[in-house]
């Protein structure tokens, strides 16, 4: 995979303003991980004060107010419990994470639009188990044909993916940029190599 596409949802840190938090549920798992749970250290700062959150690691930069000096967090707990819906909303962008930013005609990853299994011209509805990822050259030569007529095959049936399972694919992702001390944090619920 190239990346380029799924990498285009994370910013890059430059400079302090764009030192992010990475946001963690009560239950010390982030809230999504692709894109990755984020918030500018400004937001972090905020909820902090409100007592929103609990700050569990901090960057080595320090910011001013007229009254107090703090490190910047890197890391925050929600001090509620966010529970999360079951099932995804369905978007673009799930779907695309749903079939892993591929073709689910030809595999390939780029120029990714979707595609209506059973056209909808011919009755087809905009459901999770009727639209897949698909490439702009497999779309047009579909167009609003069957499978059969396009002589055409999915690598996998589309259907509803549930919340873990969209994390999970998530988690093959990363953004470009992981801080140090995030990484007890997104992976500590993985399974352990032996």
């Amino acid at each position: 995979m190239d990346g380029s596409f799924a990498t285009t949802f994370v910013r890059h840190p430059a400079g302090h303003r764009d030192n992010p938090a990475l946001v963690l549920n009560a239950d010390f798992r982030p809230l999504s991980y692709f894109p990755l749970s984020l918030w500018p250290w400004q937001d972090a700062i905020k909820a902090a004060f409100l007592d929103r959150v609990m700050i569990v690691a901090e960057y080595q930069t320090v910011v001013h107010s007229p009254s107090i000096s703090m490190r910047l967090p890197s890391v925050v707990v929600l001090r509620d419990y966010v529970k999360q819906a079951r099932y995804p909303a369905f978007t673009r962008f799930n779907l695309f994470l749903r079939d892993q930013f591929s073709c689910q005609y030809c595999g390939a990853q780029s120029e990714m639009t979707f595609d209506h299994v059973l056209p909808r011209s011919r009755g087809g509805r905009t459901t999770w188990e009727n639209v897949v990822a698909a490439c702009n050259r497999c779309n047009l030569r579909k167009a609003n044909l069957t499978l059969r007529q396009a002589g055409m095959a999915l690598h996998r049936p589309p259907r509803r993916p549930d919340a873990s399972e969209l994390q999970n694919k998530g988690r093959g992702f990363p953004p470009n940029y992981l801080h140090d001390s995030w990484m007890d944090f997104l992976y500590w619920d993985a399974e352990l190599e032996s």
